[in-house]
């Protein structure tokens, strides 16, 4: 498919490169425009002299899918293709080897890749407004869940130092150093010494100002104990070092663990206003956070996968062979949606409490497969599932989905 006139904007942190080439890859137009909305209104006019109508819009190629830029063109309802960097590259080398750059360059060569290429690159998906910004809310989560495990692990890692005993007081199933009860506790008595000196009376109360209702006395009577074991200690000034340390750490996953819940109550809220909602949770193993942060990778652009296929190697599912000559090698993708592949774990997992997908798991574990094998083939199943049931507006049914053998 040929274009008429393509826009390639090579994008920087200030300023930006415009080119427009027609089809016979002529240079029509140039200009670099600033980041700002004095930039933004140079654009719009240079599009519009040569050729930009609301009814047939002029698609432009550039090298990111964010940005206050991206987010404007993609307002107007045209084609934007984000062209991946490494592409560009090699787009750049077919007509010259003398490995020269510029910004100007690199616009045109964008420009050009539409004007020949256009049928071999996707543009960014339309989705709707709710759905841009359900993924805000659900990448923000997911990046705070990853925050606060990163700062447990350091305290973890800081308490096996000098205060063992603290691990062992909140190594219980659903209980760790991200329970608000921990984090209470910790902040109070940060080191062996001060552990000790606790009360039942003030262990009551730290873990009613927690939040914890049920099992005070039991929960008291287990702390107290633990802290007034024998244990190898640090030296007192050391130790009292290491406290502050790990009060400062405390204040972080404080912080951590708050934002994650926010977030995690807003994303929820946001998801469920979508019309898509009960679809996506009729799948076994996605709630209204799960699924919301596959609705945020996966969109409500019908259009954006051809078929289930592409969805399936976008969120790294489907496996991908390497052959030249007697070689053949299958293994799994790493090129892929890194927050989907996340999120499809979580819901290759969780799923499992159902027959269909259990069974389906338990044959693959049964056949050979490792358990992060398996659990990446049930979510490529589950992800056909879905595929079909956005597509023909149907829920979920486990019959349907894994018929029995």
């Amino acid at each position: 498919m040929l274009l008429t006139v393509t826009c390639g904007i090579d994008w920087a942190e200030k300023h930006h490169d415009v080119a427009l080439v027609d089809q016979a890859g002529k240079l029509v137009a140039k200009r670099r425009i600033s980041d700002d909305a004095h930039g933004w209104r140079v654009l719009v006019e240079l599009l519009a002299e040569h050729g930009d109508r609301p009814d047939n819009p002029i698609p432009v190629a550039i090298e990111t899918s964010r940005g206050l830029l991206v987010s404007c063109l993609r307002s107007t309802s045209r084609k934007v293709y984000a062209i991946n960097p490494l592409a560009v590259a090699r787009y750049r080398e077919r007509h010259t080897v003398a490995r020269s750059k510029s910004d100007h360059a690199d616009a045109m060569t964008l420009a050009n890749i539409l004007r020949v290429d256009a049928d071999h690159h996707r543009p960014l998906p339309a989705d709707s407004e709710l759905v841009q910004a359900i993924a805000v809310l659900a990448r923000a989560q997911q990046d705070a869940v990853w925050n606060r495990q990163q700062l447990a692990n350091q305290l973890r890692s800081l308490l096996r130092e000098y205060f063992p005993a603290a691990l062992k007081a909140f190594h219980i199933k659903n209980i760790g150093l991200t329970s608000r009860e921990a984090r209470a506790v910790l902040q109070a008595a940060p080191t062996p010494t001060a552990a000790a000196q606790l009360t039942a009376r003030r262990l009551h109360v730290l873990l009613r100002a927690s939040g914890r209702q049920r099992n005070i006395d039991t929960w008291a009577d287990r702390l107290q104990a633990i802290f007034g074991e024998e244990h190898l200690r640090r030296l007192p000034l050391v130790e009292e070092a290491l406290g502050r340390q790990a009060q400062a750490l405390l204040l972080q996953l404080d912080a951590a663990c708050r934002a994650a819940d926010d977030l995690a109550d807003a994303t929820s809220e946001a998801f469920r206003q979508h019309p898509d909602a009960d679809l996506i949770t009729s799948f076994p193993g996605l709630a209204d956070l799960t699924g919301a942060r596959v609705l945020a990778e996966v969109g409500d652009d019908r259009t954006r996968f051809a078929d289930a296929r592409a969805l399936k190697a976008y969120a790294g599912a489907a496996p991908i062979t390497r052959a030249s000559g007697k070689s053949l090698v299958v293994h799994h993708r790493k090129v892929k949606n890194q927050r989907l592949a996340a999120a499809g774990y979580v819901w290759a997992f969780a799923s499992l409490r159902a027959p269909g997908p259990r069974a389906h798991y338990d044959r693959r574990r049964d056949g050979g497969d490792r358990h992060s094998s398996a659990l990446r083939n049930t979510f490529n199943r589950m992800l056909g599932c879905l595929y079909h049931c956005l597509k023909e507006r149907k829920e979920y049914d486990d019959f349907a989905a894994f018929p029995p053998r």
